[in-house]
């Protein structure tokens, strides 16, 4: 009877966070021969929170945020811009030379259009809402080894071209002037259209009908500007700014851009016809006039980054309630946790720690249930000394001093299941003469996972910088109840 009561023990305290604590040395081939002799016992502790301010987050991710919104909790006004640079496939090559049917009257090669196409993927606010941006071409290249915040504005910092394009365009992001059935088709996205037909002069001073006559030009004048994404962007395109210029209600999330150009060539092309008198047929091969587009992708492969601007003293005020703590985003509200290392630790100096448990409980607030932000689906725990640098080196969740937790919607909870290597880490390693070496940040992110193979693996972690927000119980002045750390310990009597 004992040894069962025993085995539900440790079965319950680490059977589901196994893979996330491999140090329990002390349970081995030896636990059922001394299976007298060992003896579990449990533990709580009360934990405190607090909400703090991020002044602005790492920028890097593959979707972008344009538009202007109210936040319905506290009133401030939202807006969003973005940067997004074009990828290339390497060596990309355009039709021959001679082929190309678009020339102006000097006999030079042009182009009939160009677009860039930003395609959308969900937004917050009324997809009716009149809108406006402007597009800006860069002068220069975000850098992919630089760090750029949301507070990075490209045009004070000298990244767009001052005499370059800069493009106005009214939307909506349910687009009225597309036919229904366009709208309602599987393979229809929703976008944004802005075209870049007029004249433009590149920074040697040189006039084109449009934007994508200079980017053919730049091939045919030394295809080596094409023979990778780095060259592209460093020597013909650097980029496009989306800059919000007007109207209020709409965010659009943008998680693909296309820049394209079209233009007309002739090619043979080879066609089987059938004689009619003697029902033979043949292949017919000639000359034909057909459209070309050569489209260049703003993805996850190049650099993309938003910049955003609310109300920093709204968001100070709801940092200042001590009855629960924030999680928001893009304000950059996170909560902090001080963890009671010496307590867990020294009141079980023999013991061995075999998991901890904190469950973090989600206030409901049924007057935003229709109109809030979304509820942030997966939260980060990390050391807050490591607030900054775990996103700048971008790092993933190890599960030994960074964890992930999802939101329980059955349960309104996050629970993070066994954070018992991070506490033995902050045991061994803190400098405790440092105010932040026993506190932990609770950061929203997103995280994207590799299923190519039988293991699915972290490859990102990002901050979640989309329209989010929620309130935990916590706090000073917190009337919920105290927050509490579970723990399980383990160790072998010489009784």
């Amino acid at each position: 009877m004992r040894l069962r009561f025993i085995l539900g023990i440790l079965a319950s305290a680490t059977f589901m966070l196994a893979s996330c604590d491999d140090t329990t040395e002390h349970i081995g081939s030896s636990l059922i021969d001394d299976m007298d002799k060992l003896k579990i016992e449990t533990d709580t502790f009360s934990v405190t929170s607090r909400t703090i301010i991020a002044d602005s987050v790492l920028s890097r991710n593959t979707t972008g945020y344009i538009g202007k919104v109210k936040d319905p909790q506290t009133g401030a006004y939202i807006t969003g811009s973005f940067m997004t640079q074009f990828h290339i496939m390497d060596n990309y090559e355009y039709p021959d030379k001679d082929s190309i049917v678009s020339k102006n009257s000097a006999g030079e090669i042009i182009a009939d259009s160009c677009d860039i196409v930003l395609f959308t993927d969900g937004h917050f606010g009324d997809s009716l809402a009149a809108m406006k941006l402007t597009a800006y071409e860069m002068e220069k290249p975000m850098e992919e080894n630089d760090v750029y915040y949301s507070n990075f504005d490209p045009q004070k910092k000298g990244y767009v071209r001052a005499d370059g394009i800069h493009v106005n365009k009214a939307y909506s992001l349910y687009d009225l002037s597309i036919d229904e059935a366009t709208r309602n088709s599987s393979s229809f996205t929703p976008n944004i259209r802005v075209k870049l037909n007029g004249k433009y002069t590149d920074k040697e001073g040189k006039t084109y009908n449009n934007f994508g006559s200079y980017i053919m030009s730049k091939y045919y004048s030394d295809p080596s500007n094409f023979k990778d994404t780095y060259s592209f962007i460093h020597k013909v395109v650097p980029g496009f700014f989306f800059k919000y210029k007007s109207g209020l209600g709409s965010m659009g999330y943008i998680t693909a851009s296309r820049l394209i150009v079209y233009f007309r060539y002739r090619d043979k092309v080879t066609e089987t016809v059938v004689d009619s008198s003697t029902k033979q047929s043949k292949d017919t091969t000639y000359v034909k006039t057909l459209n070309g587009m050569s489209s260049f992708a703003g993805t996850e492969e190049v650099l993309q980054t938003t910049t955003f601007d609310s109300d920093k003293g709204k968001a100070e005020q709801l940092a200042a309630d001590n009855t629960c703590t924030y999680i928001k985003s893009p304000a950059g509200l996170f909560t902090e946790v001080t963890l009671p290392v010496d307590e867990i630790v020294y009141s079980h100096e023999s013991d061995s720690i075999n998991t901890a448990k904190i469950v973090m409980t989600k206030i409901n607030d049924k007057s935003l249930s229709d109109y809030g932000f979304s509820v942030p689906q997966t939260l980060l725990m990390i050391p807050k000394s490591e607030m900054y640098s775990f996103f700048e080196q971008n790092k993933v969740a190890d599960y030994k001093t960074s964890f992930l937790a999802t939101y329980n919607s059955t349960y309104n909870t996050y629970t993070f299941g066994n954070i018992s290597n991070l506490i033995k880490h902050i045991h061994k390693t803190a400098d405790k003469s440092k105010e932040d070496w026993n506190k932990v940040v609770l950061i929203p992110v997103t995280v994207t996972y590799d299923q190519s193979s039988s293991t699915t693996t972290i490859t990102k972690v990002s901050h979640d910088m989309s329209l989010s927000s929620t309130r935990l119980v916590g706090g000073s002045a917190n009337p919920y109840g105290a927050i509490k750390i579970s723990v399980v310990y383990s160790k072998f009597s010489n009784k």
